[in-house]
């Protein structure tokens, strides 16, 4: 039996390293099915962040189909993309990213452009086959300083000199085209400024003419406090959509002749929906016109379950999985990316009739013994207003080590992104970077957060600065109470809206000591005036109208209150970010340092909002324990490169 070694917190050697989490790390998603063929994209850091679509044939051959570059399969329609691509008959159409044409690729052929070179972005398709075209949403960047326009078009398959047809037109935002099986109905989302896609959206449909157009469209559901998730139609020409009419995102279906056409087929306090942060998510499919499978979010926890159309039984789908995204359905099987709290993702094929899993592609190769990793305990704990707030918690863990006996672990808190997101209990092999050190972690389902229901999503409404940042305090003061972290050594981290919440954090509140901010947002002002389309009212619902409440914009806003800014802080950014420019974090790192403080600024070239690159990912997380060392005092156990820090 081996001693393990006594180690201050911190200093742990651990095998879970940033070049095993970058080697052949993938990001996987946007699966697809043709015939009994499957598809999937992978983003691989190792090859600059591309996105490959791989393809699994039926007699278990798996290979790439897109080509080296310049080919890029992503699309940057509301910046986010998603929905990237889609399939029939052996035959790809993609986005391509260099310049966000339409694609069209026979399997084993080379890539060839459908749309010309113009200033529009594609994303969402659906394939009408009956009319040689795609009808996807396109977003046309023409009109120069002014928003881009959004709407929905249809592309000959054999490729569209103008970019496409306009069909759908007149909102700010559309998405989901969804045709039926026999070709006559087409249904859609829409919605408009200031709402997001989570706060309220419309479902329409339309009768398709014989010329391709469309008859007089009909709303059917939705509307400025209903948002409308994934219409989707069954076999059998039924369609079916996600509300959360009733606060909760739930199952319905549109029976057209009754008096009472919406129907719910599973009424429960539990998530079917997500927020429509991308293009093409999925949370069901269907196995037949009787057989609906579903996933949905309960207390935090996600399940895979059966739907009986006919009766409404739901029966639950027993898999080791603890969060499923990307559903895929058909005939006997299901297709998913699924994470557990101690393995890698992985992209499933899941045999509903026998129950039967074969991972088909994991998302890393790193094969770590149990004794290294930390599992997450979920958490409630108090916070303002005699409200409850969720998250995970992380306890160090490394068989090889343990911490003398009055020592605690310094706390990370991760503040998730967004803010209207979440986090999950899946494996993530960042956090358990940190637990093999002898860090503890608080992953934070702050106010805001999916996943709880419409109320606690609201919960950020006019809140945003306030919310969030009372329950990462609240968690990490939960923690220090019972005695499992060291209340000195409290830490924060967060990217995007999740780095606006660290900033605000460590400006407003004095509870941590030191955090990094990946691409945060410090200037609510500069969001407003700056970012893009997608974003450019959100903030109407999460701080105030602007300009007409400039002053809570101001009073928000961690950049004009640097001065009470008392601990260090590291910044990372991509320099290519449209969502939030550099000069954002850029002001903050002028200002620490003109105060004195220890600051440290990492630019990385070529990077929009999120690091897709592997030595840029490496580079993050071996900067921001190398920041905290220095901040701390401990010695690391491993040669990290250093990262300049100014002021100490």
């Amino acid at each position: 039996m081996t001693t393990a070694h006594i180690a201050p917190y911190g200093s742990w050697k651990s095998p879970i390293t940033s070049d095993l989490i970058v080697a052949g790390s993938l990001r996987l998603g946007e699966i697809r099915l043709d015939g009994a063929t499957i598809y999937w994209s992978e983003g691989r850091p190792l090859e600059g962040g591309r996105n490959v679509i791989v393809q699994r044939s039926p007699d278990g051959q798996t290979r790439d189909i897109t080509p080296a570059t310049p080919f890029n399969v992503r699309t940057r329609v509301h910046e986010y993309g998603g929905g990237a691509y889609q399939v029939a008959n052996s035959t790809i159409y993609f986005s391509n990213f260099i310049d966000q044409r339409l694609y069209k690729q026979p399997v084993g052929e080379d890539p060839q452009p459908i749309t010309p070179e113009a200033p529009f972005r594609y994303a969402d398709a659906v394939i009408d086959p009956s009319r040689h075209r795609l009808i996807c949403v396109r977003e046309d960047h023409s009109n120069g300083e002014h928003e881009p326009i959004n709407t929905i078009v249809s592309v000959s398959l054999a490729g569209s000199d103008d970019g496409g047809t306009v069909i759908v037109s007149g909102s700010d935002f559309v998405a989901s085209p969804r045709l039926s099986p026999d070709g006559s109905q087409l249904t859609w989302i829409s919605w408009n400024h200031p709402f997001m896609p989570w706060d309220g959206t419309q479902l329409w449909v339309a009768p398709v003419q014989a010329d391709g157009s469309l008859g007089t469209a009909q709303c059917i559901a939705g509307g400025e406090s209903e948002s409308i998730f994934q219409p989707e139609w069954s076999p059998d020409g039924r369609l079916y959509f996600v509300s959360d009419r009733t606060g909760w995102w739930n199952l319905y279906r549109w029976n057209s002749n009754d008096s009472n056409p919406i129907e719910a087929l599973c009424p429960k306090a539990a998530e079917f929906g997500l927020p429509q942060w991308v293009f093409g998510m999925t949370t069901y499919g269907f196995e037949s016109a009787e057989s609906l499978i579903c996933t949905y979010i309960e207390a935090g926890v996600q399940y895979l379950a059966r739907l009986n159309s006919q009766t409404l039984e739901l029966t639950a789908i027993d898999t080791p999985y603890s969060s499923i995204g990307g559903l895929q359905v058909r005939s006997g099987y299901a297709v998913f990316v699924g994470g557990s709290a101690l393995q890698p993702s992985a992209v499933v094929r899941l045999d509903l009739q026998t129950g039967a899993i074969d991972e088909l592609r994991r998302s890393s190769n790193m094969e770590v013994d149990a004794g290294y990793l930390s599992e997450p305990e979920v958490i409630e704990f108090p916070t303002e207003n005699g409200r409850t707030a969720y998250g995970f918690y992380y306890a160090p863990r490394n068989k090889d080590y343990t911490a003398p006996a009055d020592d605690r672990p310094p706390l990370l808190v991760k503040s998730h992104g967004g803010p209207t997101a979440a986090t999950s209990a899946s494996f993530n092999p960042a956090i358990q970077y940190w637990t093999s050190r002898g860090f503890a972690i608080l992953d934070v389902n702050y106010g805001g957060s999916t996943g709880y229901g419409r109320e606690y999503r609201e919960r950020l409404k006019g809140n945003w600065g306030i919310v969030d940042v009372d329950d990462c305090v609240n968690g990490a003061q939960y923690l220090v109470q019972k005695g499992l972290v060291d209340a000195d050594r409290l830490c924060i981290d967060g990217g995007s809206a999740g780095g606006y919440t660290t900033l605000a954090a460590l400006i407003f509140r004095d509870v941590f000591k030191a955090g990094a901010s990946y691409y945060g947002v410090s200037d609510l002002t500069a969001l407003a005036r700056d970012t893009h389309k997608f974003e450019s009212r959100y903030l109407d619902g999460l701080i105030g109208k602007y300009p007409e409440q400039a002053d809570l914009y101001i009073a928000r806003s961690p950049i004009h209150f640097a001065d009470q800014l008392s601990c260090p802080v590291i910044f990372l950014q991509g320099d290519e970010d449209k969502i939030v420019p550099p000069n954002q974090a850029e002001t903050m790192v002028e200002i620490l340092k003109a105060k004195g403080l220890p600051v440290a600024y990492v630019l990385y070239e070529g990077e929009q909002h999120g690091f897709r690159k592997a030595e840029n990912i490496k580079r993050t997380l071996d900067g921001e324990l190398y920041f905290y060392s220095r901040v701390f005092g401990f010695e690391l156990a491993d040669a990290i490169d250093p990262v300049a820090i100014e002021n100490l």
